[in-house]
């Protein structure tokens, strides 16, 4: 096992990604910031804003150390509370301007224990939430989530629907991707190299659907709906990911644990879109389990 062959893929995933959302949006450019931890380790975090596709998004790389995990690292692994750590990834979402592209996220990730035997184990995945829902757009992304993860797939991408559910609304969050979690399958390498298939696939399929979408025309209503759909996003990044709760229980900088969040945000009291909208048909259809490669 070693840590530093993943650190070196994770930058130039960053790297990489960065490269691709700035050559769809082709006028807005990533600002990078980066940081240091006082217990170990830093990072650096890359945001871009104002673009003509792109409204805000970010694409962080960390690598920290910490005296002793916290308690969301633990929940399934009791017997390592209290031990020092090793984390490692590069975290991804983009909210894009036009309410006809999708908000797309990303994680992929490594943690290992301190110690003469260290546990290790790896974590990721990608989802996507649209605005308005269209069956290509489905296929599209979940393609590419097969592709990389292979005889995974049908495994990971139910593990995507059950953690990506507002369970305070018993509603998705969007129509899923995969998501996986403490895998040590096959050995290090071997789970390694899921990892990068994982993050390798997302920009591609993510820049495939913008560039589909960027140019749709769309007004005020649809930006309403846009706004208020991304109220589901906070609350589901604030109320339930185990990202976000991770860094802020183990002391992790604020503001790129938080740079997922979207600028411009909408709750209204018991809003429900007129039925046989395409704002209804989001709900009744696009936001429900299915298989999208059902015949392909």
């Amino acid at each position: 096992m070693n840590p530093d062959f993943v650190r070196t893929y994770l930058t130039g995933l960053q790297d990489r990604l960065c490269a691709i959302i700035e050559e769809v949006d082709g006028q807005a450019k990533y600002h990078t910031d980066e940081w240091q931890r006082a217990e170990g380790g830093g990072g650096r975090t890359r945001v871009i804003a104002g673009g003509p596709v792109m409204e805000k998004g970010g694409v962080a790389f960390s690598d920290v150390r910490g005296h002793a995990l916290p308690p969301s690292a633990t929940v399934a692994r009791p017997e390592l509370a209290g031990k020092g750590f090793r984390a490692m990834g590069v975290s991804v979402v983009h909210h894009p301007r036009n309410p006809y592209c999708p908000t797309s996220h990303m994680n992929v990730r490594l943690f290992c224990t301190d110690g003469p035997n260290p546990v290790w184990w790896f974590g990721g995945g990608f989802d996507l939430t649209p605005y308005y829902g269209f069956d290509e757009d489905a296929v599209t992304w979940h393609r590419a989530a097969r592709e990389a993860t292979g005889a995974h797939y049908p495994k990971f991408k139910a593990w995507c629907d059950d953690y990506f559910l507002l369970k305070h609304r018993q509603e998705q969050r969007g129509i899923g991707g995969v998501f996986y979690d403490d895998f040590t399958e096959g050995g290090f390498e071997a789970a390694f190299a899921l990892m990068q298939r994982v993050g390798d696939a997302y920009g591609q399929a993510y820049a495939e659907i913008l560039r589909r979408r960027k140019d749709t025309p769309y007004g005020e209503r649809e930006r309403t709906w846009q706004e208020i759909r991304r109220g589901r996003y906070v609350e589901f990044n604030l109320v339930l990911d185990r990202g976000t709760i991770f860094g802020l229980q183990s002391g992790g900088r604020t503001e790129s644990i938080l740079m997922s969040l979207p600028p411009h945000v909408q709750w209204h009291y018991g809003h429900l879109p007129a039925p046989g909208t395409p704002e209804e048909r989001l709900l009744s259809h696009y936001l429900k389990p299915q298989d999208w490669l059902k015949g392909s």
